[in-house]
């Protein structure tokens, strides 16, 4: 099985205006690997994949004929979404599974096994999105990235509002459009995400967004939103129409390095 799935990245004939990009897509964990020593219902659970995030994703980048880049492995193997010096790029914990095959996966315990899973998945799927963003550079376009993931309906116990919410670092340029277009549809509850923002240095968006000056955003849907067909049309529809609001937006067809909120200030 590929560790990542791509549809028009070769395609002559795709729009790459825009680029769709899901980090946790599945679940998938080789059978070497017993499912990484987890009940096979943790392997269901948000801590595994992005439930609903793919079928979403896969709808916008049908609807709007471009690429899609997402990943087939579960981010219990290795998080794309994070940078390789971030501890948790391979998670030993997460809410509250311990995940037994991952207890010495790191640069100073079993480094081999580590470096491995970057090889085997990390890699490949930061480079399929690397050349999507070459092939529309390669056509003098600047590609809006929207990266697709969901999130779920409580955290800690308490209940999360959002139907959706988006994550973002300097560059506000897609948030913006975002927030007007959810500002012209009075049944969405949308705002900034909680607990998380998009500042986390070396994350997906930051190495191949905030890097490149490219304008791009995180969406979180709420997985009871997306949990089912009706809710995933629904969504995809919203986020296509966003996009091609973005399309026509005032600079973002341009390439503006914002910086990031972690970058070191220069003397």
């Amino acid at each position: 099985m590929s560790p990542v799935l791509t549809r028009r990245l070769d395609d002559k004939n795709a729009n790459r205006r825009f680029l769709i990009i899901c980090d946790h897509a599945s679940n998938f964990v080789p059978p070497e690997l017993a499912g990484l020593g987890l009940p096979k219902d943790d392997l269901q659970r948000h801590i595994a994949y992005d439930i609903g995030a793919l079928t979403v994703a896969e709808a916008v980048a049908e609807k709007l004929n471009c690429p899609l880049v997402a990943s087939q492995f579960s981010r219990l193997l290795i998080d794309p979404n994070r940078g390789l010096d971030d501890p948790t790029l391979v998670m030993k914990l997460s809410d509250g599974a311990i995940i037994p095959a991952n207890r010495a996966v790191d640069p100073f315990q079993d480094r081999a096994a580590w470096q491995e899973r970057i090889d085997a998945y990390y890699n490949p799927y930061n480079a399929a999105i690397e050349a999507a963003i070459m092939a529309a550079a390669a056509q003098q376009t600047v590609p809006i990235i929207l990266s697709v993931h969901s999130f779920t309906p409580h955290w800690r116990g308490t209940a999360r509002p959002w139907q959706a919410a988006v994550l973002w670092d300097k560059d506000d340029r897609l948030r913006n459009v975002m927030v007007d277009y959810m500002a012209q549809h009075g049944d969405i509850c949308f705002g900034d995400n909680q607990p998380y923002s998009g500042h986390l240095k070396n994350d997906c968006l930051y190495r191949h967004g905030t890097q490149k000056g490219l304008p791009h955003a995180l969406i979180e849907l709420r997985q009871d939103e997306i949990g089912e067909e009706t809710g995933q049309v629904r969504w995809a529809a919203h986020m296509v129409a966003v996009m091609r609001q973005a399309a026509q937006a005032s600079g973002l067809d341009e390439i503006r390095h914002f910086g990031s909120v972690n970058d070191t200030p220069t003397e």
